[in-house]
């Protein structure tokens, strides 16, 4: 690819600098498409501050006029100080903790980092690597936060911060511990000392990864040297070295029902004490913490490893999900399915098995490293220190724990059979038991549910079913299903003052659907009719006249108003009669093609007849419209030193004398005879013909005029009615209210459950059109799990948007009966209650996550906010950051088990 030469400047032109802006966003744009085209292990990225990168954006969008009026300044010298720590050190800046990408920085390849300093200068540079993660498929990202470890000296005691990346390996930080610190290497130990304490010896000769050695960020190493260890770091490592996850899960036998019983026998089934404060053991200790008499089972919290609350806060849930505890706390080794392509090899399986008995086995927080290692080896969107989604990570590990114990060793194939219009029940059944052929696992079992899916051909009425299985239900807040407008209403006839209206229309629904309510909001009468319109810069930047169009095509931060107009008789013709309004700074008739014509305010818009029109037709259209803003002080003022309302003109001689101007086009000034001065304007608005009152305009498809507003127009009429045009949406209104709202968990399910069209980008293919269709979509709930899994779904994602919705969601902690919702009357108990819940507090980029869990065994709950345990009311659990909650059915087969042997342990 040939770069042009950066010298390049505009001749005669202000913009005296490399490049044109156009130039720039060019070169820029193909050396990004380059450097994805050539992805691999090791480019460098530079980071650089968002928001001298949007400065720069905007200088590179604006046209080549702008850039020669000087209406868009050229961004100054690379500045990315707001995003690095203040205290770091200038030739190593290190960037400030919790920053999001697109948000406060961007990553731009090497060859863009040179090209902008060439250009613009500045910095501090921050250089980052792209690295290359993943077991099964392989993906790059850019390693935006290198991995922070504190060095500890054994022989001194000092303290130093080392910076590798992830992938660095253990070989690799061992000679670099003894370059900086001058230890020879056959002397040097270094230990991995997680929370202080000694977990296991570094070898020097490993290639293995610092991720894959569970080392994590911001965590110590000690160095101790041969001759020179202090006794307190000596005794400290007595029996601690580090252990390795089992390669087979634990034979021994631990039950939940009562608290863990280990294979001695002992049972724990008395109550817990809480501890002011929770110490934190790490999960690769080879010896667990065995729980003595008067402590419960369950209540270990998780040490946060670096933003991985989301991780911790869906491990309790499942952690504290009987059916799923239960299997992992036996022995489950059998199952373990080492040849499923689908799967993690086993060891997501094992290494979750090994972290839920530390959990029932500990009375200690434990540090879910192991875990969290293998976790970002098999799913490297989870690597790294940024927060995550706590049910995109459940979505993940249930599926991964359902491959990884799939007793299914060779799926067979099956060849589905064709419905021919047999009864639901036993097409449902058919395809269940196909299911169930192919994957049979503790997580299929409690788990997984159906739903019945029903497509409608809208074209031939075609009908297809299908019945899915579901591993849980992601269900819409009522609010993401509508959407708040904001639409400002004219009336034509002057009847009343502009009212602006906010209404409730489907999310994906149409300009129909916005006309219909706002006819209901105005009453808008049978005789009457909306006409929608866009307005940008005071003028009429597009109609919606087609009722099919979808809203999606109006942005929340556009100004839409709807005319209200009296039927038109048929056969009159639909020409539209525009009136804008022009304040002065220069005379219309003394400007330059109407590039110094300053418009305001909101266009006027009525429809007309196709019959000629005078001046004095147009005027009392305009005097109509603009009535209901009179001034009450302006009566007196009407006929006073005025022709009909409009003062006299003082400039009437400068205004002659410029009629002979070449350039402006135009005949003869406003004869004084109509209440407004008014001009005849073309499309874009260059020329300007004034209309007298004898005028005669032959109205096209759409016809504009001017009205010059002088300062008797202003004293006369209130133009501040003009102005105030909302956006269609405030964000920060809609925020308020809708915490202030509540809805139902059922209201949610049955959003889920209702009809509707598919997306223009999910359309269905009819078997019998045999063309792709948007076809209606109807969901019912078929057969539901005895573990019940509700995703609210409070994050929504767009193009240009990005928003959380807290509303409160008031679900059932009792007695949720879901009956009349299953369409499988089977006679089984769909009856549930509450047992876990992950809660998210704040908002997008950030924010906390936690967890609320009961302990079945002795009806109590409690709160898990990471390593911090404690009990809690029942009556507080229900807020509005409920995010995920999980049920369990009452009276079923798991629930039966449980308590016959929580009865068993008791005797």
């Amino acid at each position: 690819m040939t770069i042009p030469n950066s010298d390049f400047m505009i001749e005669n032109g202000v913009c005296d600098f490399p490049t044109t802006p156009a130039e720039e966003k060019r070169i820029v744009s193909e050396l990004i498409t380059e450097s994805e085209d050539n992805l691999k292990e090791g480019n460098l990225y530079f980071v650089i501050s968002k928001r001298w990168y949007a400065s720069w954006q905007k200088y590179v969008e604006q046209s080549t006029n702008e850039c020669l009026s000087g209406e868009s300044s050229r961004p100054g010298a690379i500045d990315n100080h707001d995003i690095i720590e203040s205290e770091s050190d200038a030739n190593d800046p290190q960037l400030r903790r919790l920053l999001v990408e697109g948000v406060d920085y961007v990553l731009v390849p090497q060859e863009v980092w040179k090209r902008l300093v060439e250009w613009y200068s500045g910095g501090p540079p921050i250089e980052r690597k792209l690295i290359c993660q993943g077991f099964y498929s392989r993906s790059y990202s850019v390693e935006v936060y290198p991995l922070c470890l504190m060095l500890t000296d054994g022989r001194d005691e000092s303290r130093t911060t080392i910076r590798l990346g992830k992938q660095t390996s253990i070989r690799e930080l061992c000679e670099k511990v003894c370059t900086m610190t001058g230890v020879a290497q056959e002397k040097a130990h270094i230990w991995d000392y997680f929370h202080k304490r000694k977990n296991g010896l570094l070898d020097p000769s490993s290639n293995k990864s610092l991720e894959e050695s569970s080392l994590q960020m911001d965590q110590d190493i000690l160095l101790e040297v041969d001759g020179s260890s202090s006794s307190q770091y000596a005794i400290s490592s007595a029996g601690n070295e580090l252990a390795l996850v089992p390669l087979e899960p634990s034979r021994s036998r631990v039950t939940i029902a009562g608290g863990p019983t280990l294979s001695n026998g002992h049972s724990t089934s008395s109550k817990f004490s809480l501890f002011p404060r929770i110490t934190s053991e790490d999960d690769g200790c080879n010896s667990l913490s065995i729980l003595g008499k008067g402590e419960k089972g369950g209540l270990a919290g998780l040490s946060n490893l670096g933003n991985t609350c989301f991780m911790n806060s869906a491990l309790q849930c499942l952690a504290h999900t009987p059916p799923i505890v239960d299997y992992f706390l036996q022995d489950y080794s059998d199952d373990i399915n080492r040849d499923n392509p689908l799967g993690m090899c086993g060891e997501l399986a094992i290494a979750f098995g090994d972290l839920l008995k530390k959990l029932w086995s500990s009375r200690n927080a434990v540090a879910p490293r192991s875990f969290k290692t293998k976790l970002a080896r098999f799913a490297p969107q989870f690597s790294g220190y940024n927060q995550h989604d706590s049910q995109e990570l459940l979505a993940f590990l249930l599926d991964g724990l359902h491959e990884d114990l799939n007793k299914v060793k060779r799926k067979p194939y099956i060849e589905l059979k064709d419905s021919d219009s047999r009864p639901d029940d036993e097409v449902a059944e058919e395809l269940w038991n196909y299911h169930k052929a192919r994957n049979d696992s503790v997580i299929v079992n409690v788990c997984q549910g159906q739903y019945k899916s029903t497509l409608v051909c809208p074209v031939c009425g075609k009908i297809s079913i299908t019945f899915d299985p579901f591993m849980y239900l992601s269900v819409p807040l009522p609010s993401t299903l509508t959407r708040s407008m904001t639409v400002t209403v004219f009336y034509c006839d002057g009847s009343r003052l502009p009212m602006p209206y906010t209404v409730t229309v489907p999310k994906h629904g149409s300009i129909r659907d916005l006309i219909t309510a706002l006819g209901t909001a105005c009453c808008l009468a049978d005789d009457e009719s909306l006409l929608l319109a866009e307005v940008y810069d005071h003028k009429i930047f597009r109609y919606f006249e087609n009722p099919l169009d979808s809203l999606s095509a109006i942005k929340d931060d556009e100004h839409i108003v709807a005319y209200r107009l009296n039927q038109m008789p048929k056969g009159s013709g639909n020409a539209k009669l525009e009136i804008l309004h022009g304040g002065l700074e220069r005379d219309v008739l003394e400007s330059v093609r109407g590039r110094d014509v300053k418009l305001f305010g909101t266009p006027l818009v009525t429809y007309v007849n196709t019959d000629p029109l005078s001046g004095t037709d147009i005027d009392a259209v305009i005097s109509g419209f603009l009535s209901p803003l009179h001034r009450v002080h302006a009566s007196s003022k009407i006929h006073n030193g005025s022709d009909n309302g409009h003062l006299a003109d003082a400039t009437t001689d400068e205004t002659s004398a410029s009629l002979s101007s070449p350039d402006t086009e135009i005949d003869d000034a406003s004869d004084g005879q109509l209440s407004f001065r008014i001009f005849l304007t073309d499309e874009r608005g260059l020329n300007y013909k004034p209309l007298q009152s004898e005028s005669s305009v032959s109205p096209g498809t759409i016809t504009k005029v001017l009205v010059e507003w002088n300062e008797g127009e202003h004293e006369t009429y209130d133009s501040s009615y003009l102005n105030d045009l909302p956006e269609v949406h405030k964000t920060s209104f809609s925020a308020k209210k809708t915490r202030q709202e509540a809805i139902s968990l059922f209201s949610c399910l049955e959003a889920f459950l209702a009809e509707e069209p598919l997306g223009p980008d999910d359309m269905w293919f009819c078997p019998s059109c045999k063309e792709h269709r948007q076809a209606n979509k109807k969901l019912d709930l078929w057969k539901l799990p005895d573990i019940l899994v509700f995703h609210l779904k409070r994050f929504t994602y767009s193009r240009y948007l990005k928003n959380k919705i807290d509303t409160f969601v008031n679900f059932p902690i009792q007695d949720l009966d879901l009956s009349k919702y299953v369409k499988n009357k089977n006679g089984q108990s769909y009856l549930y209650e509450l047992y876990a819940i992950s809660n998210h507090y704040g908002g997008l980029g950030g924010g906390h996550y936690t967890a609320y869990a009961k302990l079945i065994d002795d009806n109590k709950w409690y709160h898990f906010d990471d390593s911090h345990v404690s009990s809690v009311n029942e009556s507080e659990i229900k807020n509005s950051a409920a995010y995920v909650l999980f049920y369990r059915r009452v009276g079923s087969e798991t629930e039966t088990q449980t308590a016959e042997m929580s009865r068993s342990d008791m005797d």
